[in-house]
């Protein structure tokens, strides 16, 4: 066995043979932790926000003029916009998921300030928030126009109805999601509203929020100066209808200007930039690593090499074959990486459970810690391959000629 002599020969050369092993436990330890964040960001991103986010738009109308009448220029626009050819259907409404900012509320089983409660996205819709979203109500029945209630701004009224989503159903009710429907819940500590429908999913307007999936729509519309109508588009027919839809209602009304105008895909887009832009550093930052790292087997071996031609044209003299040298130098690399990586699965579990306690990140998967030794093993076997070649090329006669 080669084991006994390639040990004592890494022996001495324990500097060198320490930092090979060491940079290899660095690498492995953040490449082991970058692979779990960039799956777990992925996992964010891919999230369903529960709407037909590829046909919706929306856009924002602010009223400026003297007389401008906010609740019968919201009558009026929305009639236009529904009857636009090629439009499902369309809302004036608060926010829309994923946008970044919005509207939330306590949510209670029990009237009282001092009851526990759960924080919901709250959502103002009419009858037809549900063809305009493209939600999946999976209980229940849709607003009427009899629910809907027009909100003076001056007046903390709420309506009497609300739609929450599967996620919002079982925080409020554990033990049995299913028996919220028909049952009485209580915004602003008292205010009752009754669950007449239970939609599938729709995500809060912050992505990052630990209750993203809690929404609650109200068949509630304010009429202030300035609103925002989310669209619902025809499949394909979105990016055409944009523009025509602005321009008519920049058109159809002097007195405010139209601005803000997105695709959901667009919201989606900007609202995880940064998680995209995270994937994109971790993957540059484990991709350099391992750059650096098989340079550094690379220079060892070649060092190794260099300095034992003459041990190497010696042993081939007495008879060790081209493979046999070749694979010594290969042996050699695997206990080296060997080290490392059993040192870098160590090194990145601490610094898992660190980040999990300071960061509230999720446990790393148990198969990327043996997916990363894989990857590390067989970058230093490639690393080390030319190296070893060339070692396996030395002549025998190199061992006749004066050091």
């Amino acid at each position: 066995m080669e084991i006994g002599p390639i040990f004592r020969a890494l022996m001495r050369s324990k500097t060198s043979v320490l930092l090979i092993a060491l940079q290899i436990a660095v690498t492995m330890a953040i490449m082991a932790n970058a692979i779990a964040i960039i799956q777990e960001r992925s996992r964010l991103m891919d999230r369903p926000s529960g709407v037909d986010e590829d046909n919706i738009f929306y856009l924002s109308s602010t009223g400026f003029s003297a007389d401008f009448d906010a609740r019968s220029a919201i009558t009026e626009d929305l009639n236009a916009i529904r009857n636009t050819p090629g439009v499902v259907d369309a809302i004036s409404t608060n926010t829309v998921p994923l946008q970044g900012g919005g509207w939330s509320s306590d949510i209670r089983v029990e009237p009282g300030r001092d009851n526990e409660a759960a924080d919901f996205a709250i959502y103002f819709s009419d009858e037809h928030g549900i063809d305009t979203f493209g939600v999946d109500l999976i209980a229940g029945r849709n607003f009427l126009p009899t629910d809907v209630y027009w909100q003076d701004f001056d007046v903390n009224r709420w309506a009497g109805a609300g739609m929450i989503t599967r996620a919002g159903a079982e925080t409020l009710f554990p033990d049995d999601p299913d028996s919220a429907l028909g049952k009485t819940v209580y915004i602003n500590d008292d205010v009752p509203i009754t669950i007449v429908g239970i939609i599938d999913i729709m995500q809060a307007a912050w992505k990052s929020w630990s209750g993203v999936e809690r929404s609650m729509i109200v068949p509630q519309i304010r009429p202030e100066n300035s609103t925002r109508y989310v669209i619902r588009t025809e499949p394909g027919r979105r990016d055409e209808l944009m523009p025509a839809i602005e321009d008519m209602l920049a058109n159809a009304n002097k007195g405010r200007i139209i601005q803000w105008m997105k695709s959901m895909t667009d919201v989606r887009k900007r609202s995880y930039a940064g998680d995209a832009a995270m994937i994109k550093l971790l993957i540059f930052i484990v991709s350099v690593l391992t750059a650096i790292t098989s340079l550094g087997i690379v220079g060892l071996a070649s060092f190794s090499v260099t300095r034992r031609r003459k041990q190497i044209g010696t042993r081939r003299a007495l008879g060790a074959t081209r493979p046999a040298i070749l694979r010594y130098f290969m042996l050699e690399n695997f206990m080296i990486s060997s080290v490392g990586v059993v040192a870098g699965a160590i090194l990145a579990v601490a610094l898992n459970i660190w980040m999990v306690q300071t960061f509230d990140l999720t446990r790393i998967a148990w198969y990327i810690i043996p997916g990363a030794m894989l990857v590390l093993w067989l970058v230093g076997q490639a690393a080390v391959y030319g190296p070893a070649r060339r070692a396996s090329l030395v002549p025998p006669a190199i061992a006749t000629r004066a050091v």
